[in-house]
């Protein structure tokens, strides 16, 4: 199955492998570089790549070497992965990920903003290394509406530069997740209190960006229940099905494996389109095997997404295909490190 094509929106899959969304920080003033269009076509086999997390406005940077799609010269230099995928015979998708209270005033020059002042209690990554996350700027109403007009304009630009769709980050403690958790959303106006006033965010930003490029070109990463960055959310099931009921019919959600299988399972049902599942959960020890993701199709999922296998295997499809061994990775070599990035080989016979 994971082998099989796939119709996605306009686009047909030739399987069923979608590389993950994963921080590798090694953009330079906020572009992406040459590296980053080989690091990408590398691994243009994928059925779907999914890019690293890229901030739709300034305040929404969340860490140094970050990319971000929010004005003109960042376009042009995204352009240049985009055909390096396609020449290739690629698929890519932006991530849009804005960071919320995870962030710095060293790396953006910008006090952090969230849905309620309240800090992560975390540590977030600086110029400097490590120091605790701020306490964020609450977001006015009106400031709210402009955050999820940041999105849209995002989307505008990822489709300028090339790329056939975006994904919202909804997941692993960032904005839209702030919002949806009881841990980070203290709001008393029309985006916290209730399980409807706490989805509101999420869903006005999946509309807006819906709404600009068309909904076939729009997913939404979500982790439900998942406890990173500080969040807690309560009465998970419900939050999470109240917000699969709420959403546009977009092209896909993209969750992480966070919760158990029963309630993974009954989103999919609860989504009427295409539902990508990551084995994995955040961050996990080990790499997601095919086994795990032929399982998961098998019960309902139609895609599957891999990170950390894909850090490693740009050749990832051939060596599923093929039964070869994996390739594990330095963690050291995950974020801005000249090493582990493009110098992983395809497999030699």
């Amino acid at each position: 199955m994971l082998l099989t094509s796939y119709r996605l929106g306009n686009l047909t899959l030739p399987n069923r492998l979608v590389m993950a969304p994963m921080t590798r920080s090694r953009a330079v003033d906020g572009k992406p570089t040459a590296a980053t269009a080989t690091y990408y076509a590398q691994r243009a086999t994928a059925g779907l790549i999914v890019t690293e997390g890229v901030h739709p406005n300034a305040v929404g940077q969340a860490g140094p070497s970050m990319p971000g799609i929010h004005t003109d010269e960042q376009v042009e230099a995204w352009r240049v992965v985009t055909d390096a995928v396609h020449v290739n015979g690629g698929r890519i998708f932006a991530q849009l990920m804005h960071g919320g209270r995870i962030g710095h005033a060293e790396v953006a020059g910008h006090q952090p903003v969230g849905p309620s002042a309240i800090a992560a209690g975390t540590d977030v990554f600086t110029p400097t290394g490590l120091k605790p996350a701020p306490v964020p700027r609450a977001l006015t109403t009106q400031e709210v509406a402009e955050q999820v007009e940041a999105f849209a304009d995002a989307a505008r630009r990822a489709v300028d530069a090339g790329f056939d769709g975006v994904e919202l980050h909804g997941a692993n403690g960032y904005l839209i997740q702030q919002f949806l958790s009881t841990s980070a959303n203290r709001r008393t106006d029309g985006y916290g209190g209730s399980i409807t006033g706490r989805i509101r965010f999420a869903v006005e930003a999946v509309g807006a960006v819906a709404d600009a490029i068309g909904p076939e070109r729009v997913g939404i990463r979500l982790s439900p229940g998942g406890e990173i960055q500080g969040i807690v959310e309560e009465n998970v099931p419900a939050l999470y099905s109240e917000l699969l009921k709420a959403l546009p019919d977009i092209a896909y959600v993209h969750l992480l494996a966070t919760v158990d299988d029963e309630r993974l399972m009954a989103l999919r049902k609860a989504w009427p389109t295409t539902f990508i599942l990551n084995p994995g959960g955040q961050i996990g020890p080990h790499e997601s095997t095919r086994e795990q993701g032929e399982r998961w199709l098998a019960n309902g999922a139609d895609l599957i997404s891999y990170g950390r296998a894909y850090l490693g295997n740009p050749d990832l499809v051939e060596r599923f295909r093929l039964g070869l061994p994996l390739v594990s990775t330095d963690r050291e070599t995950w974020f801005q490190s000249p090493r582990g990035y493009i110098d992983y080989p395809s497999y030699q016979h």
